[in-house]
């Protein structure tokens, strides 16, 4: 199970090819001398390079794998409201208070929000400086955003045409971080995963470490650190879902929700934190930041859980469970049920109560998405109702998501986009009517 995608990917069956990818000359300066694309895209393992080709898992091209990097948020919080911290809090048998994963990630909440409160005033738009120009390569900057947007209109048409609807700002900074979230997850989902090691990974995140720190790698390193420069994004969410990426290495079980919490958060939710600075909070919501973002979780989580239930059967030809192991106990399943891929009522049972788990993080989520800059909501809305539909094939399936793949159809899709064109264009709540919710 790899990262979900916030965006609506376009329907192809195509693979990422390494397009997106750029390979520096052989002098080894970096940024500033001239880059190739590279038709064979080297392994991290070797020099930091990335690999292109097919994913083990799940292809970022696939429509229905990947309507998925959405935003980060909770299923304990309503109608915006802050997280509960008692229900966070859990006591060791040594009596000692231990923070839950739905805590550790709230920590890493406020810390960006205010990141986003220090850099910007209430009603300031996220307008921001001109393009730098890099000594002696006039214009490669340019060059380096417009490579993200080509990789992104082919492999995320939708969510693409979306953007071409917000301020060019804000646009560029959205490809940008879209280019490095895929190829961070083709490191695990490529065809050389199997050779990717830990340390591969570390050396990826000492690259990360030199993108937020202006020293960037390649043309598309360029791209993202040009972007982290003039918008108050954190680096802690991109660490996070490096960690997640480390967790695909080695973790195939997890024994409760709490730590199934913690990896969708890894793989989906951090998105949601990279993108909200981008997208902006409308200057009429009165809704807090810590609010926004936590809304924001709530899609990063609902959108990660839908691709669970939907992969069962593809992850258990793998090895992998990415079910609550102590839900399951409860019951009456084993991990031998679930390679059997038979649906029986005990199964039926588990599966409405996990689809009714992602559906109430679904609703959490909406609240967010009114909030956001009213240039930035169709593309997370069509995310939404498309990603949620999922959920209804799965129940048309008989709940056999052993053997069948839920997927939205082409009609349904087409038909939801002009609902959510529509839903964009509802203004976040007044004042009067927070108070009278």
């Amino acid at each position: 199970m790899s990262v979900a995608m916030l965006w609506v990917v376009s329907p192809t069956s195509e693979v990422f090819n390494g397009v997106g990818f750029l390979e520096p000359a052989r002098d080894g300066n970096r940024i500033l001398d001239s880059f190739r694309y590279s038709s064979r895209c080297k392994n991290v393992i070797s020099d930091g390079s990335l690999n292109k080709g097919r994913k083990k898992r799940q292809s970022f091209s696939s429509m229905n794998a990947d309507l998925r990097y959405a935003f980060l948020g909770c299923s304990s919080l309503e109608n915006g409201g802050r997280l509960s911290l008692t229900s966070s809090m859990v006591a060791s048998p040594a009596g000692e208070i231990a923070l839950t994963s739905e805590q550790k990630v709230y920590d890493v909440i406020l810390k960006q929000a205010a990141l986003v409160k220090r850099r910007l005033k209430p009603d300031e738009d996220l307008d921001v400086k001109p393009d730098i120009v890099l000594p002696g390569s006039l214009g490669l900057l340019s060059e380096a955003y417009d490579r993200c947007r080509e990789v992104c209109a082919e492999y995320a048409k939708t969510f693409y045409l979306g953007t071409l609807l917000m301020t060019r700002e804000r646009r560029t900074a959205i490809w940008a971080i879209y280019v490095w979230c895929r190829r961070t997850d083709e490191l695990v989902d490529g065809p050389n995963a199997s050779h990717i090691t830990p340390m591969a990974l570390d050396r990826w995140e000492a690259r990360l470490e030199d993108i937020f720190r202006g020293r960037p790698f390649d043309m598309l390193d360029a791209a993202l650190a040009d972007t982290v420069s003039r918008f108050p994004v954190d680096i802690q969410p991109f660490r996070d879902m490096i960690e997640g990426m480390r967790m695909d290495l080695w973790k195939s079980r997890y024994k409760n929700f709490d730590e199934l919490y913690l990896y969708c958060y890894y793989v989906a939710g951090t998105v949601g934190l990279m993108s909200v600075p981008i997208m902006g909070i409308a200057p009429e919501s009165q809704a807090t930041t810590e609010s926004v973002y936590n809304n924001a979780l709530a899609l990063g989580l609902a959108n990660q859980l839908t691709n669970i239930l939907r992969d069962v059967g593809e992850d258990a030809r793998r090895g992998r469970i990415y079910l609550p192991q102590d839900e399951l106990a409860q019951a009456g399943l084993s991990e031998e049920d679930i390679f059997a891929g038979k649906v029986t009522d005990k199964w039926r049972v588990f599966m409405k109560k996990q689809i009714k788990r992602a559906r109430k993080f679904f609703d959490d989520a909406e609240n967010g998405v009114k909030e956001l800059s009213s240039a930035s909501r169709w593309p997370v809305w069509a995310s939404l109702l498309l990603y949620r539909q999922i959920l209804d094939e799965i129940e048309a399936n008989d709940y056999n998501n052993f053997t069948r793949r839920a997927y939205v159809g082409k009609p349904k899709k087409i038909l939801a986009l002009p609902v959510a064109y529509a839903k964009s264009l509802v203004p976040p709540r007044s004042s009067c009517a927070l108070l009278n919710t």
